[in-house]
């Protein structure tokens, strides 16, 4: 038997790197080695046991302290020893109700090791481009998958691989868009840590299809481990013919380098990503010329994001027709979502178009965590917009989540329970949208400025008459004016919560009072003096000095005094802190 511990970025942050550690000074080298993230960040660290190819336990949260009776388990053979470390079957739907293609290696080959990724197949797609198929060969199995980009837009993926090819100039490039900029975003982070290869495999396919010698990733600074596997793979690649002069003995030739960015949110907008390869701050250039005719150096380029690429391989091993198989009639394939925020089990999660959303955060994601009561999910970041629990059959294709007013977006998809203030969560996007907005037009620059100040005085209780009608005339004004597409889906977060919480701005404005009790302007504390066991938990807690009372009395708050951190009620257990 041997062990493979994750090693994407949340099983590190979890402590994965201390067990792993731990079990190397008890086991071979021989029996010890790494993976990427399975997806399933809410269990993290994860430690596989296989038994040659075939994985025999799942281990979760596992601690440092656990290592001795892994080691142990291995030497002896007997996995009972680790039963109660073992996944349990309802943790293990999460898995078993998914259809994983971009994902189908993370979390089970080692990224820091080429020949694990040729084990599962890997580079067999660019084997069988390069010597039984041509370009439009290449490019009709594509159109024949109906991959749309998954960076967001959704636009035909073939399409813009033919602009390209077709389009005149001295030299084509190839660009991976890997600036994954949305707050509660991961899914590009965790293909590239996980599985680099196939990103790699991905993009040579691409660039062959469109006579391209070079190719850039542009990943953001911010990942570092992304940035370090990523930059073994191109090397490994590199020393074993897959990138560089006459890959595989062919006539085609093409070498990848890596672009760190800055980390501004405007470079996911392919143009300003363009200008900031170039050396220029990432602004959005006006279109026409769009970038398949004149992009990086103004000459014919192609931009996809990782998502996109990671499903190439996959696609020309088993045809255009498998892939279109899954899916709805307007939207083909499976999709990958980071699930994050008040949710039960949190990840990475791969599911075929045509699923529900409450099929996806319910039957795989498990619910509301604690026990709370679903709310709204926002869908796409801050260009997309939050869905209420009404929709929540509403079937995922870029079509249906449009007519709701929010958006498919890279994959981001966050859950939010009873005690999230929809005014509060506009407010949170606006305001990022507002720091992250290059400046360039105005309507972006000082539209969204506008509403970010009218939203922030809603939610400190200084909405007046009027500020809903103003804010629905600044997101028309923002979304006609706007040059690039971040801009004009910069209001749909407003959009979307004036649609279907408008009650909740109302009652910001008109009674001064947060539905949610998440405002902490809008809210007060008071101790029912009929709960209170004066215990004194929450006077000791209380980090002003604001609550008084003997010992085994009911105590008080001062409000002059409260800071409204909310101390007292995280502490009190006999829930006499009452939030009004």
């Amino acid at each position: 038997m041997r062990i493979a511990v994750g090693q994407g970025s949340c099983g590190i942050a979890a402590g994965a790197g201390k067990v792993y550690d731990a079990l190397s000074k008890l086991l071979p080298k021989e029996k010890l080695g790494i993976t990427g993230c399975i997806g399933m960040c809410f269990l993290e660290p994860i430690v596989d046991i296989y038994e040659e190819d075939r994985l025999v336990a799942r281990l979760v949260h596992v601690a440092e302290a656990d290592a001795e009776k892994i080691a142990e388990a291995l030497k002896t053979n007997d996995l009972s020893l680790v039963e109660n470390l073992k996944i349990s079957k309802e943790d293990e739907s999460f898995l078993t109700k998914q259809t994983r293609i971009a994902l189908r290696h993370c979390g089970i080959i080692n990224p820091m090791d080429m020949e694990d990724y040729i084990k599962v197949g890997g580079y067999g797609a660019l084997s069988k481009v390069l010597t039984t198929m041509s370009p439009e060969d290449v490019i009709e199995t594509i159109k024949i998958s109906g991959l749309a980009g998954r960076g967001g837009a959704g636009f035909p993926t073939w399409f813009k691989w033919n602009a390209a090819r077709n389009a005149t100039g001295d030299k084509k490039y190839l660009i991976c868009n890997a600036d994954e900029g949305d707050p509660g975003a991961f899914m590009d982070r965790a293909v590239i840590e996980s599985d680099p290869h196939n990103l790699i495999e991905g993009m040579l396919i691409a660039a062959y299809a469109i006579g391209a010698q070079e190719a850039v990733v542009y990943v953001r600074a911010e990942y570092p481990l992304a940035i370090l596997r990523l930059e073994n793979a191109i090397k490994e690649a590199r020393e074993n013919g897959f990138l560089g002069d006459h890959i595989l003995r062919s006539g085609f030739s093409c070498d990848m380098r890596i672009k760190a960015g800055a980390g501004a949110f405007v470079c996911g907008e392919e143009t300003a990503l363009i200008e900031s390869l170039e050396g220029s701050r990432g602004m959005p250039r006006l279109k026409p010329p769009f970038p398949a005719n004149a992009g990086y150096w103004q000459e014919p380029s192609n931009i996809n994001n990782v998502e996109t690429f990671a499903n190439v391989a996959w696609i020309i091993e088993n045809g255009g027709e498998a892939f279109a198989a899954m899916g709805t009639e307007d939207s083909k394939g499976t999709k990958v979502f980071a699930l994050t925020g008040k949710i039960a089990r949190g990840g990475l999660v791969e599911i075929p178009m045509g699923m529900t959303l409450r099929s996806v955060i319910y039957e795989i994601g498990g619910g509301i965590r604690d026990g709370g009561t679903f709310k709204a999910v926002q869908m796409g970041g801050p260009s997309g917009g939050c869905i209420p629990e009404a929709l929540l059959d509403t079937v995922i294709d870029y079509k249906k989540l449009g007519a709701t007013g929010a958006i498919m977006g890279s994959g981001g998809m966050v859950v939010m329970d009873e005690h999230t203030c929809m005014v509060n969560m506009a407010k949170f996007f606006l305001d990022f949208t507002t720091n992250e907005s290059c400046g360039k037009c105005v309507h972006c620059r000082i539209g969204t400025k506008r509403m970010s100040e009218i939203l922030n005085r809603i939610t400190h209780g200084e909405g007046k008459d009027g500020d809903i009608e103003l804010l629905e005339e600044l997101c028309m004004a923002i979304k006609d004016g706007a040059l690039c597409g971040l801009g004009q889906t910069a209001p749909n977060p407003v959009l979307t919560t004036l649609r279907y919480f408008r009650n909740e701005y109302e009652a910001h404005i008109n009674d001064k009072k947060c539905p949610a009790k998440e405002c902490t302007a809008l809210i007060s504390y008071r101790i029912d003096e009929n709960k209170c066991k004066g215990c004194t938990l929450c006077a000791k807690r209380c980090p002003v000095g604001a609550i008084f009372g003997e010992v085994k009395a009911p105590h008080s708050i001062d409000a002059s005094a409260c800071i409204k951190c909310g101390q007292c009620a995280s502490v009190c257990r006999f829930g006499a802190v009452v939030t009004e």
